[in-house]
């Protein structure tokens, strides 16, 4: 990992409430398709609003980010809230996750395309990836400024080929911008 991405988000993270931290949209709207038990991993969890929901959900649950003070402040907030979650100082693009080591796994606003295969393969058989992200095809700014960061028309699903499609939105520039899922995808997709 480098120091200058560790030191980026330990200054966002640094002042931010982990209390206050939510779950991404995707997680929070499809919550329903969750397994009863087994394994989660929130990758690249920030303050771990996704581990915390699925903790609370019953899943034993990992949670990895570069920034150690994302960590230690999920850590604090997960013991003062009585949650189960392993949260770990981890570079994924560095040490990817295990094949077939995960029945469900998150990914919210960060797009490492080298990371796809090794994020489907982490899926046990069965296992739930959910995955919300930035798209090019925006109708503000919010989001990152570099297009490298945000998806093209269609690219989510064309990263996961393995998988199948149980839900998926990207609405784009279509109809009123002023409703619906405007500069992200979502998508919710299962290993065979």
């Amino acid at each position: 990992m480098t120091d200058e991405l560790t030191q980026k988000w330990n200054a966002r993270y640094q002042d931010a409430d982990p209390a206050a931290s939510r779950p991404c949209e995707v997680l929070k709207t499809f919550a329903y398709l969750l397994p009863p038990e087994g394994r989660a991993l929130d990758l690249a969890c920030g303050l771990g609003g996704n581990a915390c929901l699925m903790a609370g959900h019953g899943l034993e649950t990992s949670a990895w980010d570069v920034s150690p003070v994302a960590i230690d402040r999920l850590r604090a907030h997960a013991e003062s809230e009585n949650l189960p979650i392993e949260a770990k100082v981890r570079d994924v693009q560095k040490e990817p996750p295990e094949s077939d080591a995960f029945d469900v796994i998150v990914v919210a606003y960060f797009l490492e395309r080298d990371l796809a295969a090794a994020i489907e393969q982490a899926l046990k058989p069965g296992g739930l990836l959910f995955y919300q992200t930035w798209t090019r095809e925006a109708v503000d700014d919010r989001g990152p400024g570099n297009p490298a960061f945000r998806l093209a028309p269609n690219e989510l699903l064309r990263l996961f080929p393995g998988l199948r499609v149980v839900s998926y939105r990207e609405e784009g520039l279509f109809g009123d911008p002023a409703r619906g899922l405007r500069n992200e995808a979502w998508l919710v997709a299962t290993r065979p």
